[in-house]
């Protein structure tokens, strides 16, 4: 089986293969991280726990956006599952041409999520939008271009900003309001954040769509840990949280098997 650990600034998000099946899924808070010791027994009784054997794990594959994070993550593989990872980075074969103008500027997160995506749906354009710690834009066409996309805080780092450089507005919990109009301050952050975000991701989609894909409407897919509290919107034609985990089992198995693509 193969353990995959896509880590973000706020949450490691993991996944076990068995094959092309899609096992299990977890997620662990980036910060703290803990050490390698901490995080290989987190692995295994997580494992445990949900009926698998963490000595079944043969392989492990890693996307990273937390450089400091990577050492101890690789420890941890290597002593608790037996395994050197695979990291998703430049120079590794992806089976995307990436057309930004620095290719090494690009996250392994938007990388997987490119190859998820192209995979899923073969030979068709496709914009993926991430709903993370940040939400990300990406642009792939159906000939496996990446082409690159946008960034903008995500919905969650939005409030979070509001409650620590204001003086007066309080945190408050993610929440899909019931109405635009807001009748106190926790309806009126709530709808400014949630529809604020919603006609960002809506105006940079028609954008990206106006200046990539002249021809006809990409398939939008839409991932991340806050993609279904847009759900009702119809902002996307999918939703899919485990798409970094697939690209991301992909590449590791390219890189593997090169003949594989």
């Amino acid at each position: 089986m193969l353990l995959c650990l896509d880590v973000g600034n706020t949450q490691i998000h993991g996944g076990v293969f068995e094959g092309d099946s899609l096992r299990l899924q977890f997620r662990k808070s980036t910060h703290p991280l803990g050490t390698a010791d901490e995080l290989g027994v987190f692995f295994a009784a997580v494992l445990r726990e949900n009926g698998l054997d963490p000595r079944a794990i043969t392989r492990t594959a890693i996307c990273c956006v937390v450089p400091a994070a990577l050492f101890a993550l690789r420890q941890a593989c290597i002593a608790y599952c037996r395994s050197d990872p695979f990291i998703l980075q430049a120079g590794v074969k992806t089976g995307l041409k990436v057309r930004y103008r620095n290719p090494h500027e690009v996250g392994s997160d938007r990388i997987a999520n490119a190859i998820g995506a192209l995979q899923r749906h073969p030979g068709t354009d496709i914009l993926v939008v991430d709903c993370g710690t940040a939400t990300t834009f990406d642009v792939v066409t159906a000939t496996g271009d990446y082409l690159g996309g946008a960034i903008l805080p995500g919905i969650g780092l939005s409030l979070d900003i509001l409650a620590s450089r204001t003086a007066k507005l309080p945190r408050v919990e993610l929440a899909r309001p019931a109405a635009a109009l807001g009748r106190s301050t926790i309806e009126s952050i709530h709808s400014g954040v949630y529809h604020g975000h919603v006609g960002a991701i809506r105006n940079l989609l028609a954008q990206l769509t106006t200046e990539a894909f002249s021809a006809q409407p990409p398939k939008v897919i839409g991932t991340g840990g806050f993609a279904w509290l847009f759900e009702e919107e119809r902002l996307f034609d999918e939703i899919v949280p485990e798409l970094v985990l697939d690209g991301l089992r992909y590449a590791a198995a390219l890189n593997r098997n090169p003949d594989a693509a």
